[in-house]
């Protein structure tokens, strides 16, 4: 059976139509959506950390890292002195440390250990 050009090229087109599967368009904008102390674990002083934190930036970029207490505290320090965040008081450094240290704590190493990204290998 042999196809008319102008029935293949119609056949085509209902395809690529945008209800169809193959002819969506672009992607869908991106849409951001809040965070909540909710979605992280759930220890004592999650608030203090989570709005001290959330101030500048999403908490994601937090709970991605793992560090130790030590290393959560110079981060800290640098915030402050780089980005000028407010300081924290002691007590709510001592808060936002606490909860920091538990939840999100340091990783083993993977395979060979830490590797830097910005070396050549």
């Amino acid at each position: 059976m042999r196809f008319r050009p102008s029935v293949v090229l119609a056949l085509m087109l209902a395809l690529l139509t945008p209800h169809g599967a193959v002819g969506q368009g672009s992607a869908p904008a991106f849409q951001p959506r809040e965070e909540s102390p909710e979605e992280f674990p759930a220890h004592p002083n999650r608030d203090d950390a989570f709005y001290g934190c959330t101030a500048c930036h999403n908490f994601k970029l937090v709970a991605a890292q793992g560090l130790s207490r030590a290393q959560w505290d110079e981060t800290i320090d640098l915030m402050v002195k780089r980005h000028k965040m407010p300081e924290p008081d002691a007590k709510e450094r001592q808060a936002m440390l606490d909860y920091l240290e538990t939840a999100f704590p340091p990783r083993a190493p993977a395979g060979r250990g830490w590797q830097n990204p910005f070396l050549r290998r």
